[in-house]
């Protein structure tokens, strides 16, 4: 087994892949407003930024920043992932861990907004970016980071991967 080492920076900001165990799942946006109140409860008794967010049916990315003296991403992820799954009055949906990756510079910061922005083009799910109603895109496209037509309309998805129909 790997000795596995998370990076620990307090008030630093990473970038999260989150999945759920069983990939063709739609769990995680079926019951969004459970995610929704999972995410504010565990916001409000442990801070955090949320910089970038997009929730597909089964996985999602994000960025956070935490608060200056306070580097516990993972005690957030436990908190997030157990108020879900109890709300479902299940268990053992998640896979185990997370991938985070520290983010270095606003460039980096960048491209991996830019990737969790494009991501449900990517998998197939809408043709425009602005057309998946589970992303902070739409709160960007408000703040003007991103315009509304950013990346444009993929017309054809082939090239990238596809749902499973």
């Amino acid at each position: 087994m790997s000795n596995y080492r998370r990076h620990y920076i307090p008030g630093g900001s990473w970038f999260f892949t989150v999945n759920l165990k069983n990939r063709q799942s739609d769990l995680l946006i079926r019951h969004i407003a459970l995610l929704r109140r999972a995410t504010s409860f565990v916001k409000h008794h442990k801070p955090f930024h949320i910089d970038a967010w997009v929730i597909l049916p089964e996985h999602m990315h994000c960025i956070w920043t935490l608060p200056e003296n306070d580097s516990d991403f993972s005690g957030r992820w436990r908190d997030l992932k157990k108020m879900f799954t109890r709300s479902l009055n299940s268990r053992d949906i998640w896979q185990p861990r997370f991938w985070e990756h520290t983010l270095r510079d606003e460039e980096d910061f960048r491209r991996h907004r830019d990737y969790i922005n494009i991501n449900p083009v990517k998998h197939g799910w809408v043709a425009r970016v602005s057309d998946w109603p589970y992303s902070t895109f739409h709160r960007d496209v408000r703040d003007g980071i991103y315009p509304l037509d950013w990346a444009g309309e993929v017309a054809d998805l082939s090239a990238g991967e596809r749902r499973e129909e």
